[in-house]
């Protein structure tokens, strides 16, 4: 079996092939200071390569097409679900190509529940409700789009994760 040093070398070494080691997808308003901080900073120490939107965005570059470049180039998911995370189109365009490059592939994502109770993200009840109602009324001319969002967060939503809320 092979220690933690040896998996956080493998994961560092596959990054160099393909760009990132993990890529996390949060609301930064909910987690940037506190929590993402907190697992940045442990990732990074065990060695494992993470796109950090704030440190490895070029600057005067499209931040969409960076994005879009980081998740493709990652290998592991790291989904945060917080109170916020479903009023965020740019959240849910990432979940959404996420979910994309996990098909057909060994790609895996990983749920974290951060203050959001899990069902509340899989059914979008709750504050996920009102997020969507204000979705499909600003988005009424692409239905699709939001209901493909829909389906991204069941799908994301009903991965076995972490639920830490009152933590």
């Amino acid at each position: 079996m092979a220690s933690s040093s040896d998996s956080s070398l493998a994961l560092a070494t596959s990054s160099r092939r393909n760009h990132y080691d993990v890529f996390v997808t949060f609301r930064g308003e909910d987690t940037r200071n506190n929590f993402t901080d907190f697992l940045f900073d442990a990732l990074e120490t065990k060695g494992i390569f993470v796109f950090r939107d704030n440190t490895d965005l070029q600057k005067g570059e499209f931040i969409g097409s960076e994005l879009i470049r980081a998740i493709e180039g990652s290998q592991v998911f790291v989904a945060v679900f917080s109170r916020n995370y479903a009023s965020s189109t740019w959240c849910l365009q990432e979940l959404e190509k996420i979910c994309e490059c996990i098909e057909g592939s060994k790609k895996h994502v990983l749920p974290i529940f951060y203050d959001v109770d899990p069902s509340e993200v899989r059914k979008q009840s709750g504050i996920y409700y009102e997020a969507f109602v204000k979705h499909e009324q600003r988005f009424q001319q692409d239905s699709q789009m939001v209901s493909r969002w829909r389906e991204t967060l069941k799908l994301v939503g009903s991965i076995s994760g972490w639920d830490l809320r009152d933590k």
